[in-house]
């Protein structure tokens, strides 16, 4: 029989995984709902706090769920069970369920967001695109080299199949050969003059503005919108398997899952015909 777990158990491992101190001035991280003294009977780990996700762990017997983004970004005014963060609250609070969220600490620390990203597209000798602190490891994005030169129409078939993405918005010239690509799991739109900067043929990442676009394309530089749900959900299943070594070696044996029913919010949706108004990426 394992060690008894609480969350308070958790939060710690979490915390040595995942310092809660590194997250932004802005984020909120840590437990979103529940209680210290609560023992953890199971953990399922996903990228959002929805209500399907909350569904999954209590049909897995799991009370505790552990997320990228968390529940609550600002204080909230009101709680209103009518409408979905109440709604989500409200099931948390009833089902006994801890929320907890790990965000940017989970972006800037070494192998985070933006590094298994990295390692997807076979990226070598990655450095942060943007240092958080002290530490040169530490930041978000990260730039990187493909062991060989890849053409550009392949990086982004490849990129497609490795995140399982259907389709990519591109800004500006895709390059006929790449060997330098930089990263940012998420948003990153403010990063992009900085990735061109460091020497990236090509930058991915997601929520690129408008704006951010325009520039690419008149500044002759690559940018590649592979959606946020995409560049972020490959976070999922590996840090359910470090959360449980974590756990593991200090004799704790509650299971640790990673979601399976999650999806991305977005479907893709082309008229019979196709899309004759955009352009043609080939």
């Amino acid at each position: 029989m394992g060690v008894r777990l609480t969350t308070r158990d958790l939060l710690a491992a979490l915390d040595r995984l995942a310092p809660f101190a590194l997250a932004e001035s802005w984020d909120n991280v840590g437990l979103m709902v529940g209680a210290p003294d609560h023992v953890v009977t199971g953990i399922l780990v996903g990228l959002d706090p929805t209500e399907s996700l909350l569904d999954e762990a209590l049909s897995l017997g799991a009370n505790t769920i552990v997320t990228h983004h968390p529940l609550l970004f600002k204080p909230a005014k009101t709680i209103r069970t009518d409408q979905p963060l109440g709604r989500t609250i409200a099931k948390a609070l009833g089902s006994g369920l801890n929320l907890i969220a790990c965000h940017t600490n989970l972006d800037v620390i070494a192998d985070g967001v933006s590094d298994l990203l990295a390692q997807r597209l076979g990226l070598t000798d990655c450095q942060p695109l943007e240092t958080t602190g002290a530490a040169t490891d530490l930041g978000f994005g990260r730039i990187g080299t493909l062991n060989q030169p890849m053409a550009g129409d392949r990086l982004l078939a490849t990129l497609c199949a490795v995140l399982h993405c259907p389709a990519l918005l591109v800004a500006g010239p895709l390059p006929p050969t790449v060997a330098r690509v930089a990263v940012c799991g998420g948003s990153g739109s403010e990063l992009a003059e900085k990735a061109r900067d460091l020497g990236a043929q090509i930058y991915i990442s997601a929520e690129i503005k408008h704006s951010t676009a325009r520039w690419a394309e008149m500044a002759g530089f690559c940018l590649v919108d592979a959606g946020h749900f995409a560049t972020e959900n490959c976070i999922t299943e590996a840090f359910a398997h470090r959360i449980a070594a974590t756990l593991g070696a200090t004799g704790h044996s509650v299971p640790v899952t990673a979601t399976t029913a999650l999806q991305p919010p977005f479907t893709v949706h082309c008229p019979a015909g196709g899309c004759q108004f955009l352009p043609k990426l080939t």
